[in-house]
Order: C-alpha cells, then sequence, then structure tokens
C-alpha cells in the first residue's frame, strides 16, 4: 500500500503546491455506502458524492463481480469497426431512458472528451450538410465543460483559462441565468450573440440544465424552451452538458427531462457508472446521426482507444439497471423537498450564508461576512477561506464537501442518491459546524 511519503511521486490534480509538498492531501482506504474512510482511520460522511459521481454508494461488491466476470471473458477490444455485446447493451439501455429521439450513443471514457465529441460532432455534421462555416460554439459565462483545448475553450471560468492562452478561436461566452427570473428575456443574450457573430457561423450551442460554475444555478422558466426555439431557427445544434447534471443527480435520468426540452445532444460522465468505472459519452439524435452517416463517405471521424471499453459497459449496465431496480431517483424526489426545506432552514440560523442554491441533489451555499448586514468576503477573505480556513473545518467535521470561489464564495453539495433523511441531517449538522467555525473565525 502506498504511503504519504510516496505523494512525491504523484502529481495531483488541481491541488495546491504547498498542500501536495506538504503531505497534507487526505488519503482514503475505503467507502461503503455513503461513507468514507481515511488512512489514519477517520470517517467522512461523503457529501459531495466523490467529485458528483457517486450516486449509488461506495462499496457495491455486485458492480466488481460484473467487472471481474467481463475480464475473464474479454478484457478489451476496440470500438473502431466491431463492438461487442456489452457495449451494444450498455448503449440500448441508455438510448431507452434519453429524451425523445436521442437514441445513438457514441462512447468514451471521461467528461472532457465527451464535450470534445459534441464540439466535432457539430463541426462534421454541419460540413455534411454543405455549412462548413458553421464552427462557432456558445457557451456561458462561468460554465465549466472540461479540460481538453476545446472543451476548455468553452469553459468560461477564467482562473482554469488563463494559464493556457491562446485558446480556440470561435468560442462565444454569453451571461448565465444566475439571478434571472425570465427564461425569454434571459435566453435573448444567446440570440443576440448569434446575430453578432452571424448565424451562418455558428454551429453550437452548450449549457448545462443546472450549472455548475457559479454554483447550482438552476435556469428560469421557459428559458431552455426557449434555447430550443432559437436553435431551431438559426440552425444551431443544441447541446445539453450532463456530466453532472444526468443520471439522477435532478431527480431525472436525464436534466434535459428537468428543463422539459429535447436537445440535439446530451454528454454524459460521471454518475453513467456511479464511478466504478471511467466512463464519458454522447446521446445524439437519430436524424442528426443519420444525415451524417448517409451522406457521401459518411463516417464520424472520431475515436478513442478506451471507449466502449467492455469493463466500463458492463458496470455501466450494472449501476443503471441498479439505480432503476432499487429505486434511487424515486429516492431523490421523495426527500428533495426535505432537502431544501433543512437547507432554507440552515439559512436562517446561520448569517454568513448569503443565499441556497440548486435543485435535487445538487446545491450551493453562497457564504458571505453578514447576510443580515449585506457584507461580501472582501476576495483577499475568500481566497483565505476557500483555500484554507473551510477545508480544514470541513475534514474536522468529518464531511466530504468542496469549498468554490468560482463567482461568490460557496460550498458545493452533492450528496450521493442513496442518501435519506438520516443521511441529510447528518449533513446539516456538519455543515452546521462548518458554519459555525466560519463565523467564529470571522468574529476574531
Amino acid at each position: 500500500m502506498g504511503t504519504r511519503t510516496d505523494l512525491r511521486h504523484l502529481v495531483l490534480h488541481f491541488t495546491k503546491g504547498s498542500d501536495w509538498a506538504a503531505g497534507s492531501v487526505p488519503i482514503y482506504v475505503r467507502g461503503e455506502g455513503n461513507y468514507l474512510w481515511d488512512d489514519a482511520g477517520n470517517k467522512y460522511l461523503d457529501g459531495l458524492a466523490g467529485l458528483f459521481v457517486v450516486q449509488i454508494g461506495h462499496g457495491r461488491t455486485d458492480f466488481g463481480k460484473a467487472a471481474a466476470k467481463q475480464m475473464e471473458q474479454l478484457a478489451y477490444t476496440p470500438s473502431w469497426g466491431a463492438t461487442h455485446p456489452s457495449s451494444l447493451e450498455a448503449a440500448k439501455l441508455i438510448a431507452d431512458l434519453a429524451p425523445g429521439d436521442l437514441d445513438a450513443v457514441f462512447f468514451v471514457t471521461s467528461g472532457s472528451e465527451a464535450v470534445e465529441s459534441a464540439i466535432k460532432f457539430a463541426r462534421q455534421y454541419h460540413t455534411s450538410q454543405g455549412n462548413p462555416g458553421k464552427t462557432k460554439v456558445i457557451s456561458r459565462n462561468l460554465a465549466y465543460h472540461g479540460t481538453t483545448m476545446g472543451a476548455l475553450s468553452a469553459t468560461g471560468l477564467d482562473d482554469i483559462r488563463t494559464q493556457f492562452q491562446p485558446l480556440l478561436p470561435g468560442f462565444i461566452k454569453v451571461p448565465n441565468t444566475l439571478g434571472a427570473t425570465d427564461g425569454i428575456a434571459a435566453a435573448a443574450a444567446v440570440e443576440q450573440a448569434i446575430l453578432d457573430a452571424g448565424p451562418e457561423t455558428v454551429g453550437l450551442l452548450m449549457a448545462e440544465p443546472v450549472q455548475n460554475g457559479g454554483g447550482a444555478i438552476a435556469p428560469p422558466p421557459g428559458y431552455w424552451q426557449e434555447l430550443r426555439r432559437i436553435c431551431d431557427k438559426y440552425n444551431v445544434l443544441l447541446h445539453s452538458d450532463e456530466v453532472i447534471n444526468a443520471f439522477g443527480r435532478l431527480g431525472e435520468w436525464f436534466g434535459a427531462d428537468y428543463v422539459d426540452v429535447v436537445p440535439d445532444m446530451i454528454s454524459f460522465a460521471k454518475g453513467a457508472t456511479s464511478g466504478y468505472v471511467p466512463i464519458g459519452g454522447l446521446i445524439i439524435r437519430r436524424p442528426l446521426v443519420d444525415n451524417l452517416m448517409n451522406c457521401e463517405g459518411g463516417t464520424f471521424t472520431h475515436g478513442a482507444t478506451w471507449g466502449g471499453h467492455p469493463v466500463s459497459m458492463v458496470t455501466a449496465i450494472a449501476n443503471i439497471t441498479a439505480m432503476r431496480d432499487e429505486g434511487v431517483l424515486e429516492n431523490v424526489r421523495a426527500n428533495t423537498a426535505g432537502f431544501r426545506d433543512r437547507l432554507d432552514k440552515l439559512t436562517e440560523a446561520h448569517d454568513v450564508v448569503a443565499e441556497v442554491r440548486g435543485a435535487g441533489y445538487f446545491y450551493a451555499v453562497d457564504l458571505c461576512v453578514s447576510r443580515e448586514r449585506g457584507i461580501d468576503l472582501t476576495a483577499e477573505q475568500a481566497a483565505e477561506y476557500v483555500g484554507q480556513v473551510l477545508p480544514k473545518a470541513i475534514s474536522e467535521a468529518g464531511l466530504l464537501i468542496r469549498a468554490d470561489k468560482r463567482g461568490r464564495p460557496k460550498l458545493m453539495l452533492s450528496p450521493i442518491l442513496t442518501a435519506g433523511p438520516a443521511e441529510l441531517d447528518e449533513l446539516m449538522e456538519k455543515l452546521s459546524r462548518v458554519l459555525d467555525s466560519m463565523a467564529s473565525r470571522l468574529a476574531t
């Protein structure tokens, strides 16, 4: 088993160099249900579902058995010009759950790859239909769409973009819906961006049903219906990025169901396997696939070595089937109102909570110095509290959630979808301790 001294050999993702050098990062060694244990034996309530990933809970031995059986039978075969039974079954299972005529599934191994695939499909599709100039992509401020160069170019978070400039050209940013109450008015910025760029140059609009970056930003009524109308009017493909939203996070199989719109593409990842193995994918409307494949030389000229990996496919089948048969989405729906009620009571009890925002089992708790006095954290305070004070308080409370300073400083909550009233009560109790610690620190 690896030890803390071995951290010098491992470069961690999005981790401060000082924490890495000090060896102060958590090392988790076991998970069961809604809980994790670290190498010192400390127990943590997983209030972030790993990283918006673990829908059905940790420690499912039946998934491991399914994966082992597949390894013994067929460990690997590529998806280039061939396939295997598990990939066929997984694709049909996902397509049957997807809304409308989204019934063609392209598998990759991560959310970034799924978004990259959407960008490439849109370009090739428009070219195949005689519109090669429709290459521009519209996305929203503060949105996170991934780390590959195309996905990063669509991302609207400056703190992870500036180090990699220049990014790809042709990516346009519009406002998100934070604070918006009129969906049609909020969507007008998208139509104006298309007109400003030239409709003949815009090929793709990318948005999350409930946006993660900026803090669980749910759309106002009518917003997604207006996006659909605008995209139809200007022949722009509508891409619902559901790397977080899909597979139950909002109480529906897909975020598109939550906003009641049929997009042209849905990207997914994380929750499709509940994190047990890597997966990513793109679900595409059947007419679009047929139009591309039936044109002269029709081929989607994109692929990945690990796309549709047999072990990922059987794990996705096991996970989605278990979520369906064990009523996981029904659990989210049954507890959604209670979760929000708990968060509202938490807000009333803590003056350092500015606002709570979100849907389903996906929420942001915006932080401030004083809600009653209307005092926000300064930039220096935000950096200190998000970078140091809050992570320490979260760990001491035996909790796994995320402190985030993109937009307003906040705590991100994403309970495992099997969490019931007892786990939600525990989450609130531990979160209350974190907020008390923050208030005490501010008072001194």
